[in-house]
């Protein structure tokens, strides 16, 4: 470019760009990488969560410098950084206790589950811990925070909002939109301990009678087939299924019967 645009000479031009000749002539030599990239992918595959640190002095050697061997290591990608887990607050450890009226706690969870062609599906289920009635069973590929923050904006309007709402610390759960959304309505978010679902008791219950009465019990071929299975069965689990707890009755008999 120089020669060309500033009629220089290929000596000055070099002399000014600081080029040897030899350089301006020489021919790149194409890399061989194929050794390192073997030896790369080996160790990774074996090691998959040790980063570059770790793998240079397990493979370096002859002809796999640590110049060589980052070069190889970046153009592969593997130097990007993982995103790591969202660090969490102290959760405290707080009793069980079963609310003194409807719409005092309510206990909420995710579960998942498979139609018969193999693709997964979430199920995010909202009961009231007072009488264990079954208040929401949200369903789909794909349940985000803001499907989440929708569904119980859509329960609220129908059934009044809670004093309070029980949970794990699920990505959706602790996200910012769920946040803003107890905030907005003056819900305080009850966190169980992580590794810890029975904390969660009342809706852990819950969710095994509906994979053994619902999921566990149909093949489904779409969603369609889980959601109408679903909704046909929440009735007879809230009016006709008999509970231990509240002395045999399904929940909406045992609230009437408190109610009297």
């Amino acid at each position: 470019m120089l020669v060309s645009e500033h009629a220089l000479s290929l000596r000055q031009a070099c002399r000014t760009a600081r080029l040897a000749r030899s350089a301006y002539y020489a021919r790149p030599r194409p890399r061989e990488d194929s050794p390192v990239i073997a030896a790369i992918e080996g160790y990774v595959h074996d090691n998959p969560r040790h980063g570059f640190d770790k793998l240079y002095p397990a493979v370096r050697g002859p002809g796999l410098g640590k110049c060589r061997l980052y070069r190889v290591y970046k153009a592969l990608r593997l130097n990007i950084k993982r995103r790591g887990k969202r660090r969490l607050p102290e959760r405290v450890k707080a009793p069980l206790v079963i609310p003194e009226r409807p719409n005092e706690v309510w206990s909420a969870d995710f579960m998942s589950d498979a139609l018969w062609s193999g693709r997964r599906f979430r199920t995010f289920n909202v009961i009231d811990d007072y009488n264990r009635e079954a208040l929401r069973i949200e369903i789909d590929t794909s349940l985000p925070a803001r499907r989440v923050v929708r569904a119980l904006d859509e329960l609220v309007e129908i059934r009044g909002q809670p004093l309070a709402l029980r949970m794990d610390n699920g990505p959706e759960l602790i996200s910012d939109e769920l946040e803003k959304w107890a905030r907005r309505l003056g819900i305080e978010r009850r966190f169980i301990q992580p590794g810890k679902p029975m904390q969660n008791g009342l809706i852990e219950r819950f969710n095994r009678t509906y994979r053994e009465e619902v999921l566990d019990c149909y093949v489904f071929e779409t969603l369609g087939e889980v959601r109408r299975m679903t909704a046909d069965w929440i009735p007879r689990y809230n009016e006709i299924r008999p509970h231990e707890a509240p002395g045999d009755l399904a929940p909406r008999q045992y609230l009437m019967a408190q109610s009297r």
